[in-house]
């Protein structure tokens, strides 16, 4: 019997212990509200590249006989780059331009026969009409062996050179590129959704993978009229300052400013508790308020917040928190206003 009550007593007492630690309060992480800067942008992608540039390609298909210029040499407009092999095309103006020849030839010697009487005067106007014509193709044989000379279209340097002598290149081809080395821009494209709120002037914060860790900077200049229905972007072009350290070509991803608010409310965002989205994304039903859980005396209070800019590591609090005050970090289910909590050590 004694043994029976020793047993139900120690049965009792761990029921009181479970019943204890069951009762606790919840054990929770806090974050307390920091100030920073909350910068509000727009994302784009772009290429850096010169303000004063031009692509140079071939007139017509042939092959490269010559390269006459090196990538960063100087040039100036008109300059011969490189010959493509023209023997066959020199051939048949040499062959035009002799019957060119023959044909005047021709013409002064029925001139001389017709003002002999010899000839009739319709001999005469058919050797014209055969000179002139021969002559015609002669020309348009000569100008045309300038098509296979590639020349700089304007004074600049050779920043990039694409072809081999011996390769075989096509119209489309861009063999050469010319330009300036300084001053240079980034030409990027912003979605479409966006490009209402880009305007001329606004500061751009850019980085490069050449540059990790280092923000760069650059401002709106241009945004081109119409935008490309294909790829739904439009083209904005961002100045680069003399100093900038970009290379042409160099591929950045740019952030244009918005809005910078430099003594913001910030929190985790694990510490904001966001209303799920609506499950009919074409509804009209707005969607309700973010909230936090603000721990005051070891108790939790919800708070609704108006959240601003939203970034990977911060969020900022627009309304409905001060710097300073405690929250609770990823906070459990289940918390219900006023519940004591346990503060989990930092």
């Amino acid at each position: 019997m004694r043994r029976l009550l020793l047993l139900l007593a120690l049965l009792l007492a761990g029921g009181a212990a479970s019943w204890a630690w069951l009762a606790l309060p919840p054990r929770v992480a806090i974050a307390t509200a920091a100030t920073g800067t909350a910068l509000e942008a727009v994302y784009a992608t772009g290429a850096v590249e010169p303000v004063h540039w031009a692509r140079v390609g071939p007139a017509l298909r042939g092959r490269v006989s010559a390269v006459l210029a090196e990538e960063g040499a100087r040039v100036t407009e008109g300059q011969i780059l490189a010959r493509l092999d023209d023997r066959q095309s020199r051939s048949m103006a040499d062959e035009a331009e002799a019957r060119a020849r023959f044909a005047a030839e021709d013409l002064a010697r029925t001139r001389t026969l017709v003002a002999r009487d010899i000839a009739a005067r319709a001999t005469l106007e058919r050797a014209e009409r055969d000179a002139r014509a021969a002559r015609s193709v002669a020309d348009a044989a000569i100008q045309r062996l300038d098509d296979y000379l590639v020349r700089a279209p304007t004074d600049g340097v050779v920043l990039r050179r694409d072809m081999e002598v011996g390769e075989v290149v096509d119209t489309p081809a861009s063999l050469f590129w010319i330009g300036e080395p300084r001053p240079l821009r980034v030409t990027a494209e912003v979605d479409e959704e966006d490009i209402a709120r880009i305007a001329v002037g606004q500061r751009v914060l850019l980085r490069a993978d050449a540059f990790a860790g280092r923000v760069l900077t650059a401002t709106v200049t241009q945004i081109t009229p119409k935008g490309d229905t294909t790829r739904k972007a439009y083209r904005v072009r961002l100045a680069l300052p003399d100093d900038t350290p970009l290379l042409v070509g160099m591929t950045v991803e740019a952030n244009i400013v918005l809005r910078e608010t430099p003594d913001a409310v910030l929190l985790p965002p694990a510490a904001v508790v966001l209303p799920p989205a609506p499950r009919n994304p074409t509804a009209t039903t707005p969607r309700g308020p973010a909230f936090v859980w603000v721990v005051e005396k070891e108790r939790v209070r919800r708070r609704e917040v108006e959240i601003g800019v939203q970034a990977p590591r911060s969020v900022e609090i627009r309304r409905g928190l001060a710097v300073g005050e405690a929250v609770v970090l990823a906070p459990p289910e289940g918390l219900v206003e006023g519940q004591a909590v346990r503060l989990a050590p930092p």
